[in-house]
């Protein structure tokens, strides 16, 4: 069974200071609330480029652009997902999370509640839908494996609520707290896709919080399951924009999480588009490559045809 994490909690409980003091890095100076260095990300020789804030708790890099809170460095530490960053900080630490009660029932999520001096969008759901079957022969016919929509929790869910007798696709923000499902018809129903009512998909890239810290390279594709077939065909790095279009703060989690991102949006004249567009937009900020899809989209690719136009990138 999966550890359950409490992101909130673990930010909350351990500071920027006592992950440093974990990994023994020295040679820091104190300047103001900030302790200042050489980089034990990158390792640099720059003396001075790795700034840790303890008041915000929080460190940037100058050098190699790492940034973030404690979850995001020792994810660059680790090489890890942020996810894994944080169940190691839970056992380092001795931190103990309790896990919300689970709803059966899907309700829609509000777009933002309020928090501090602003507002939060996508707060964290506070609930888990159950007896989500992956096992169902609409995702067989997709040419998902077990593993791959076990590692998702993707599957077909007939309980009661507003994703019912859907195929439903839970979505995580960067940190790795569930924020929304998406619900896919499978009979024809419209919409296709369904999502809950204020939920901004513009600020989310789906899959980040397992693709961040894989690599340095980061395939970004259109959909749900375009995501899913290029991580069972092995690259683990790929991203969704959950359509076409690419967002100020999509773009932002992209060029803050990887060095090198490869597009492979649908082959189609919105696709093709899409694709010159971004390209323009990221080059300005990092390593763009654009792939052709031979086939329409990406999911409609075998796994052994998708390694072989990744091959290389």
């Amino acid at each position: 069974m999966e550890t359950w994490v409490d992101f909130r909690t673990v930010k909350a409980s351990v500071s920027m200071t006592a992950v440093l003091q974990h990994y023994q890095v020295g040679g820091l100076k104190k300047q103001g609330s900030e302790l200042r260095g050489r980089c034990p990300i990158h390792r640099g020789e720059g003396s001075d480029t790795f700034h840790a804030s303890t008041q915000k708790n929080a460190f940037h890099c100058f050098s190699c652009k790492a940034r973030g809170n404690v979850l995001d460095f020792v994810a660059a530490m680790e090489k890890c997902s942020v996810r894994d960053a944080a169940v190691k900080l839970q056992g380092w630490f001795s931190i103990t999370s309790k896990k919300p009660n689970t709803d059966p029932v899907s309700k829609p999520a509000p777009e933002q509640e309020s928090g501090g001096e602003g507002t939060v969008i996508n707060p964290p759901l506070t609930f888990q839908l159950r007896g989500v079957d992956s096992s169902h022969a609409y995702l067989v016919e997709r040419g998902l494996a077990p593993e791959t929509l076990a590692t998702f929790g993707t599957g077909f869910f007939s309980g009661k609520g507003s994703m019912s007798g859907r195929v439903v696709i839970p979505i995580h923000n960067e940190a790795g707290e569930l924020v929304a499902y998406a619900g896919r018809a499978i009979d024809g129903t419209e919409p296709k896709y369904k999502l809950p009512a204020g939920f901004k998909k513009s600020a989310v890239l789906y899959n980040l919080h397992r693709a961040r810290g894989e690599a340095g390279t980061g395939v970004v594709v259109e959909g749900f399951f375009d995501c899913m077939k290029v991580w069972q065909a092995g690259f683990l790095s790929v991203v969704a924009l959950m359509g076409c279009s690419m967002s100020e703060e999509q773009e932002r989690l992209l060029v803050r999480s990887f060095r090198h991102v490869v597009l492979l949006l649908d082959s189609d004249e919105a696709g093709g588009q899409a694709a010159a567009e971004i390209a323009a937009r990221l080059v300005r900020s990092t390593f763009v490559q654009v792939v052709e899809v031979p086939a329409k989209q990406p999911d409609q690719m075998e796994a052994e045809e998708l390694a072989e136009l990744l091959r290389g990138i």
